[in-house]
């Protein structure tokens, strides 16, 4: 039987739609590697789950309507393990991506539907920014751009997005408000693109000067991760939602375990050095901590001096924040504050218990660290961690001096539990600092300074040894190392409580970026 001419008009209405920006365009990302918006979706999705929404929409310019299948923007829900998410995805083929009216309100709209019914929000970026003359003119200006709705998230489902080729305006404020976001090696983000920058000013920089991945990740720390492939970028939202509840009404997700990582906590003290100022592999202690020896890193080029990552305890998600000794000590700078302060407010914004694990000797301080507002960035970053209400526990592994010790946990701060090694070192500054600063002038003056030196440094080292705090109820325990994993097993059990662990989720309105 043959289709009526409505049901014609509507397979061929459908089928421009999936031609996207015609064959020679989708030939031409193929010969690059490149994946489609429609690809994409397909390669994070979980086999046939996509429900499409907004297909036949097109621009609102008159005579645009052929030319702007989708309006350049592919939107809808589909699943990632079985869990609903939202998705949309810049449709380069398309006038480059470009935004406009109607493929904005389509977007909303898919936004506000995972926020009010509680599903992950995906932006898979790739954008030649605002779409000219649409947004040209008071009224274009006026009915185009961000909506505020997105400011007003609330951090109440998770928001990921990844920055996947030449991407201005839309891809990279996606990005910003997000919770986690990957840039692929040889893409750019940028609020605009060289050309329009030399245009408006007269400044000449390349795309990668202005927006490459080592930009992006490792000095604003807007990108969390790095990918070699888009298929890594893909496969790298995948893992950081397994960590994530769907929305804030839910728990993370647990996964069963079988305990594998009892035998191998023996190890733990092998890992130390001997020597106090010899450096070793923070992530290997993490990694014998943890479930199945896997983390999950954010801004792992951002600051190296600080690891914030998911993990699994037991099968409960966890974040980590631990001072990585093989960087500038483990002494964070500004960037390694805003890195935490991050880390610390999406943990609490979605019920992530908090684990804290010291070996630093200071923030790190001197006139470029001032001229960036260290202090600011250091309180931000105590602020977060005395508003964070999810369980929290620290362990001072070695080495902990200063408004870093409160920063990681020490002190004062509200913890439910601290604990430190036998190998703990707590203290204002490290003891050979101390001694020159209050023996100065008895070690100018003495015989054999050496031999004076060493003794008083002895006596500030005893002084700074744990015992002290913990005979005083400073610290809960002074613990082996090989019975770290379970004594926060325990602890972790112990601060949960009757509501299982949920936050107040005091934070859950605060910036993205700090």
């Amino acid at each position: 039987m043959a289709e009526s001419p409505i049901h014609q008009e509507l397979h061929e209405r459908r089928q421009h739609a999936l031609r996207m920006g015609g064959e020679a365009k989708l030939a031409a990302r193929r010969a690059r590697g490149m994946l489609n918006a429609r690809e994409r979706i397909d390669a994070l999705l979980d086999s046939g789950s996509f429900f499409e929404v907004g297909r036949l929409n097109h621009s609102d310019m008159p005579g645009m309507e052929g030319r702007t299948p989708s309006d350049g923007r592919v939107c809808g829900f589909g699943s990632i393990e079985g869990r609903t998410v939202a998705v949309k995805a810049d449709d380069q083929t398309v006038l480059a991506g470009s935004g406009a009216r109607v493929a904005s309100k389509k977007s909303h709209a898919v936004a506000m539907t995972a926020i009010e019914k509680g599903y992950p929000f995906i932006s898979l970026g790739e954008a030649g920014g605002a779409r000219i003359p649409d947004i040209q003119g008071s009224d274009g200006l006026s009915s185009s751009g961000l909506k505020l709705d997105m400011a007003l998230r609330d951090r109440r489902v998770p928001s990921v997005a990844t920055v996947m080729g030449e991407s201005f305006g839309s891809p990279g404020w996606y990005a910003a408000f997000s919770d986690f976001a990957v840039q692929t090696k040889g893409s750019c983000m940028a609020v605009v693109s060289p050309l329009v920058l030399e245009v408006a000013t007269g400044e000449k920089v390349s795309s990668d000067e202005l927006g490459s991945w080592q930009v992006q990740s490792r000095i604003t720390g807007l990108i969390d991760r790095v990918a070699e492939t888009e298929e890594d970028a893909l496969a790298l939202l995948r893992q950081f939602l397994s960590y994530m509840p769907s929305n804030s009404d839910e728990l993370p997700p647990v996964r069963e375990y079988e305990e594998e990582a009892r035998a191998r906590q023996i190890k733990l003290q092998a890992i130390l050095p001997e020597s106090s100022r010899t450096a070793y592999d923070m992530r290997k202690l993490l990694r014998t901590l943890v479930d199945h020896e896997t983390i999950f890193e954010l801004k792992p080029e951002f600051d190296r001096s600080v690891i914030t990552c998911l993990a699994r305890i037991d099968g409960h998600v966890v974040g980590i924040v631990a001072n990585n000794p093989m960087f500038s000590a483990g002494a964070m700078g500004p960037k390694g504050c805003s890195k935490c302060t991050k880390f610390i407010v999406t943990c609490d914004s979605f019920h992530i218990p908090l684990i804290f694990l010291h070996d630093t000797p200071g923030f790190f301080v001197g006139k470029n660290a001032e001229h960036a507002g260290v202090a600011g960035q250091i309180i931000n970053f105590y602020e977060a961690l005395a508003h964070a209400t999810v369980p929290k526990i620290a362990v001072v592994v070695r080495k902990s001096y200063g408004m870093a010790y409160y920063n990681m946990g020490g002190g004062n701060m509200n913890m439910d539990f601290r604990f430190a090694w036998p190998s703990a070192d707590i203290s204002f500054m490290a003891p050979e600092l101390a001694t020159e600063v209050t023996h100065g002038g008895k070690l100018r003056d003495a015989e054999d300074r050496a031999a004076l030196k060493a003794s008083l440094v002895s006596e500030m080292r005893s002084q700074s040894a744990p015992w002290r705090a913990a005979g005083l109820h400073y610290l809960d325990d002074v613990i082996d190392p090989s019975e770290t994993r379970d004594v926060i097993k325990k602890a972790l059990l112990l601060a949960r409580g009757k509501n299982g662990g949920r936050s107040e989720r005091k934070m859950a309105s605060w910036p993205t970026s700090f």
